[in-house]
């Protein structure tokens, strides 16, 4: 979880495979409007977001009990995440931080993606740090991916069945 360019997308691929877990890209369970509303710069509200959590709540709720998955989304605010918690108990939360300039050059930085630039601010400032809930690693999203993969293996007390890669492209989450 975090702001739009800390490096979910990379980051959870890298984890799902570590640990043979499958993943969902939160992006992907957007509902065409509100793609359409990031596209053009327009920030989403908590309207906008509540049938896109309870499309992901449902997603999580559904899961087979003892399964792992790995869940990419932003989880902005604590009602976000709070909501996402009680579809799931015991949900943990990967919080990739990284401040406003990285973001930005990251986010501008990604040709054909739906999410505009222009939002990030909006980002932040809707941002409720996850830092001292329970369930939550905080992790500096400028560390390289395998690092971060490793991170996330660890905090989870699993042995991962798949060597995490070391070499994988971009190695910058």
């Amino acid at each position: 979880m975090g702001v739009s360019g800390c490096g979910k997308s990379s980051v959870g691929s890298a984890c799902a495979q570590a640990l043979g877990w499958a993943m969902h890209e939160g992006d992907s369970y957007h509902s065409p409007e509100s793609v359409a509303k990031m596209r053009a710069g327009i920030a989403l509200t908590d309207a906008d977001r509540s049938g896109w959590l309870d499309r992901l709540a449902g997603l999580l709720a559904s899961a087979p009990a003892g399964q792992g998955l790995v869940l990419t989304c932003s989880a902005l605010r604590r009602r976000y995440r709070e909501r996402l918690r009680q579809a799931r108990p015991g949900l943990g939360f990967v919080f990739l931080k990284l401040d406003y300039a990285a973001a930005q050059a990251r986010v501008g930085a990604r040709p054909g993606h739906f999410f505009s630039p222009t939002l990030v601010a909006d980002q932040f400032a809707t941002l409720e740090s996850p830092e001292g809930e329970p369930g939550v690693l905080t992790l500096d999203a400028t560390a390289p991916i395998a690092a971060l993969a490793a991170q996330v293996v660890a905090w989870l007390g699993a042995a991962p069945p798949v060597p995490v890669p070391t070499d994988m492209p971009g190695d910058a989450a």
